[in-house]
């Protein structure tokens, strides 16, 4: 079983200057999308977004809707069109990709003007979308065929868009859910779009993984008894990245809502607590007590929290112990559910998903999974117990990619400084915390599986197997 043992946290330093991708890539990016909507048997994909649901319109342009809402139309052929409001004319991709723009201005918000655009219809109709047209309409996620009846013609995007692409097409059949090509996975087709990452993508979740970690570790730094929620959450500082969710920290009973935004609650000597921070790309999670040691904590607790806690990061070591290129979904889950004690607890959710621009993009970690874990997949260590005795708090949510022996050439090539840092926080894993890692897998968190149960001490930390 996992021990508590004294570990210095290195600093591993941080790319100098945040990676940006190049418009090139976007290009290349919107003409896959197109060869795969052709591949599928659609003539065009409707591309939804608003400001949370923004993903795959950014994965491909580089745009995401600021207060309003937008959709791309790209065609088969490769043409493309943007609708987009008021606010965001002025707001629009990189003109060097070349997407023709459109002012549609019920996209805007409630009570602005909407007498410069044309109907909904009439911009469908002159993109070439008709009867006997097939469209796949991309938002965020697929619907499943047993709470919906149909899997393929159950869309979550806005229904006065769906319903007039339906009418335009004569058919409800005609007008498809095409999420999967962006997010898909499947043991026998191509992975979606946004499942397996290009090595400049990788930087950029790597650089954003700092940010979020150190935001947490800054945050943790500053805990102590009689600090109210809001003050230590100004150390969840983006430095200008656009959050993938709220920011998350909660105390006491209060942390039962793991969701809860910081408002005026103090932390109390032997609290639970949890705090959560995501940035585009990355996020990072930390839950336990605010106390420094077991005697801090309730008395009738102390013995389920230290076990808990324990056993939590056996199965946290399981997890990444678990992880390769070409392992499944399933034989993850199944080390997971090895370690874990169900006594103790159980999962509330997949240990562990797919990770992109959104913070949850797929997840192929369930029971009997056979998805196989591909080179280029950004993975978030995301294992949330829930506690069978009294409540407790424990948690350590980081990011890694998976990488084969060409990928890992090409980022030790192209980003030596993110290479280095990759090396060192497998080392730490490996030789302070225990934890036996594949060579594939690639550790982007400055604060990688680095869990102090009692956060008032900092430099006392859970490792696999060690001595006590």
């Amino acid at each position: 079983m996992s021990q508590l043992r004294a570990v210095d946290l290195p600093d591993f330093g941080r790319a100098e200057r945040r990676p940006e991708l190049p418009t090139a890539l976007y290009a290349q990016r919107l003409r896959a999308a197109a060869t795969r909507a052709a591949n599928a048997g659609f003539d065009v994909l409707a591309v939804y977004a608003d400001r949370e649901h923004s993903a795959s319109l950014a994965y491909l342009t580089g745009f995401d809707p600021r207060f309003e809402e937008a959709l791309l139309l790209l065609g088969a052929d490769g043409r493309t069109q943007l609708l987009v409001g008021n606010e965001c004319a002025g707001y629009l991709p990189d003109a060097a990709l070349g997407i023709a723009w459109e002012l549609f201005q019920d996209f805007s918000l409630p009570g602005q003007p909407r007498d410069a655009s044309r109907p909904l219809a009439a911009v469908l109709r002159g993109f070439g979308i008709g009867p006997e047209s097939r469209v796949g309409c991309v938002g965020w996620k697929t619907l499943d065929a047993t709470l919906f009846g149909s899997a393929a013609t159950a869309i979550e995007i806005p229904a006065c868009i769906v319903d007039v692409l339906r009418d335009l097409t004569g058919s409800v059949d005609r007008v498809c859910n095409a999420n999967a090509l962006f997010n898909g996975l499947s043991t026998d087709a191509a992975p979606g779009l946004r499942v397996v990452n290009e090595a400049l993508q990788i930087a950029a979740f790597e650089h954003a993984s700092t940010v979020s970690s150190a935001g947490v570790l800054a945050l943790l730094r500053a805990l102590r008894p009689g600090v109210p929620e809001w003050q230590l959450e100004r150390h969840l500082d983006a430095q200008g990245l656009p959050l993938s969710c709220h920011r998350m920290l909660g105390f006491g009973a209060k942390a039962q809502r793991g969701l809860a935004s910081a408002g005026e609650g103090m932390a109390a000597l032997g609290d639970p607590y949890t705090t959560a921070f995501g940035v585009t790309g990355a996020l990072t999670c930390r839950a336990g007590r605010v106390a420094a040691s077991a005697v801090d904590v309730p008395a009738e607790q102390r013995e389920f929290v230290d076990a808990l806690s324990r056993n939590y990061f056996d199965v946290v070591a399981a997890w990444y112990g678990a992880l390769r290129v070409g392992a499944t979904g399933g034989a993850v889950f199944d080390a997971c559910e090895r370690a874990r004690d169900a006594s103790l607890m159980r999962f509330a959710l997949n240990p562990g998903h797919c990770l992109h621009l959104d913070e949850w993009l797929n997840s192929p970690f369930a029971a009997g999974s056979a998805l196989r874990l591909l080179s280029g997949m950004a993975l978030q260590m995301d294992i949330i117990p829930v506690s069978l005795g009294p409540f407790t708090c424990i948690n350590a949510e980081d990011g890694v990619v998976l990488a084969d022996a060409d990928l890992r050439e090409q980022l030790a090539r192209e980003h030596p400084g993110l290479w280095q840092r990759v090396l060192q926080r497998r080392g730490f894993m490996q030789t302070a915390l225990g934890i036996p890692l594949d060579d594939s897998v690639l550790p982007l968190s400055n604060l990688p599986a680095w869990l102090p149960p009692y956060a008032l001490d900092l430099g006392r930390v859970l490792c696999a197997g060690a001595p006590g």
